[in-house]
């Protein structure tokens, strides 16, 4: 495990000594350190990075240059699955099985952006139609400068790779800022990639926290383009200090969303996908479909299923066999979460089945799954991100009444819809204001395809080419091409 930062292709103390104390959420015990930067570090890092990218020529290397490096890293990642699975359950609690699925997910995104390099090779200069024949004009697609790359704790080398692989597909360079809970892995990431020859400087990595590196990165005049995945709260800030200097910005933040459940669906599925909605990842999901909007007919059988299930859930040790929900990030995030239950309590909502921690372990940041029924529309918990495994529960009568209430809300990043009726299904579908949406199904995420939303929910997509986009500009290059004088101010002579 690694303690430094990673600037300009050293490992280098914080400018001040300090360090952060990394703590297991399982145990609660502290296990290891890591440098907190400073805004000097923060500083050298995005020098560094300026000067990869202004001097040192990693723009001017071909898509299929910069594609070799990416999959020697996605190669470097496989090469760790099971390694770096174990710190990301020992940093952020996560069950085993999830955490190999996201590491596996993180090389894949390496390689996918690798293709999409060589890619950029093959598409060259667009030429465009003009409306006049004296000139000829093509369009370009240029990376966009140095990239600051602030990421969240819940899925750690997962959201590292999807900001870093693009970024550097485009020939950005970048200045990753992971968060202060879980910064293990993104250190990994650092040296795979210093293994994989990756030059200095292209690559950085400052741990710390996030009121002072985190600022400082978002502050820094010499950053051109501010990538940031986390709340609302500071998903603003951010867009605040992007517009100071008119960074480009692209911000994925919370959600409160919707999974409609029609009465013709397979209650079984239904039961299934709802849980893993919102259960995986112990609900720390920012497209957790944790408002549940069941038709009246079916929706008795569906309660009752419901907590059945969930009373089943097998809560514990991450690295424990049979752990199907780990503990939550950290003492902040578990009092957040219960704290949110008990609001709902007292607004007069029902708590079916969990609400408390499990008996044992009777150490760790462990919650037991939890169902909320009766939830008042105007409360908190229908209304904002919990972030934890809690999902509220109601019943609905008709169509338009369900596609009412999952739209009456500030975010919009997915939502999930089950049904039968394959033409009720797409007609919800269409109907819902959101950047994701699911028909039979909760949470499956593709590299390939676009991730985003709407409203509150953010700015901007992230995976597929719309995730290349992100760190591209778009360059227009027109030529005069008559033989003849302009002759707008000289009619002539010598």
């Amino acid at each position: 495990m690694h303690d430094k930062l990673y600037i300009n292709g050293a490992w280098r103390p914080a400018a001040d000594g300090r360090m952060l104390d990394v703590v297991n959420p399982a145990t609660e015990q502290v296990f290891h350190h890591l440098a907190s930067g400073t805004p000097d570090d923060v500083d050298a890092a995005v020098r560094a990075a300026r000067r990869a990218f202004d001097q040192d020529g990693w723009p001017q290397r071909s898509g299929a240059q910069r594609a070799g490096y990416l999959r020697a890293i996605a190669q470097g990642i496989r090469a760790e699955v099971d390694a770096l699975a174990r710190l990301e359950v020992l940093d952020n609690g996560k069950p085993l099985a999830e955490a190999k699925w996201d590491v596996e997910d993180a090389a894949g995104c390496f390689e996918f952006y690798a293709g999409l390099a060589e890619a950029l090779d093959q598409s060259g200069a667009e030429t465009l139609a003009l409306s006049d024949a004296r000139f000829e004009s093509k369009v370009v697609r240029e990376p966009l400068g140095v990239a600051a790359a602030i990421i969240p704790w819940n899925y750690p080398l997962l959201m590292a790779a999807w900001k870093v692989a693009p970024a550097l597909a485009a020939g950005c360079t970048v200045v990753l800022k992971p968060a202060e809970a879980t910064s293990l892995t993104a250190l990994e990431l650092a040296a795979i990639a210093h293994r994989a020859g990756l030059p200095p400087g292209v690559l950085n990595v400052v741990t710390g926290l996030g009121a002072v590196a985190g600022q400082a990165l978002a502050d820094h005049p010499q950053v051109d383009k501010l990538a940031f995945t986390g709340s609302g709260v500071v998903g603003s800030r951010i867009m605040a200090a992007a517009a100071r200097d008119i960074k480009c910005v692209s911000l994925e933040l919370g959600g409160k969303s919707p999974f409609l459940v029609f009465e013709d669906s397979d209650l079984d599925q239904a039961v299934e996908w709802v849980m893993f909605g919102i259960f995986w990842n112990q609900g720390e999901v920012c497209s957790a479909t944790s408002r549940v909007l069941v038709q009246e007919k079916l929706y008795p059988r569906f309660l009752s299923r419901l907590v059945e299930e969930t009373d089943k859930i097998v809560v514990g040790d991450g690295l424990a066999e049979g752990t199907q929900l780990g503990p939550l990030v950290s003492r902040p995030q578990y009092d957040k979460v219960l704290s949110a239950i008990e609001r709902a309590r007292a607004a007069g909502a029902v708590v079916a089945c969990g609400g408390t921690r499990p008996a044992t372990p009777t150490q760790g940041y462990y919650l037991r799954p939890t169902v909320l029924t009766d939830v008042p529309l105007d409360s908190d918990a229908w209304r904002e991100e919990i972030f934890g495994p809690v999902v509220c529960v109601r019943p609905f009568g008709t169509e338009a009444e369900a596609v009412r209430l999952a739209n009456d809300t500030r975010f919009g990043l997915a939502a999930a819809v089950m049904s039968g009726d394959t033409a009720r299904a797409e007609r919800v579908a269409a109907a819902l204001r959101a950047g994701i949406v699911w028909i039979n199904c909760s949470q499956p995420t593709f590299t390939e395809a676009p991730w985003g939303g709407y409203k509150q929910s953010g700015i901007g997509r992230e995976l597929g080419r719309w995730g290349l986009d992100n760190y591209l500009e778009t360059k227009q290059i027109t030529r005069f091409t008559d033989t003849r004088p302009w002759g707008w101010y000289l009619q002539g002579g010598d």
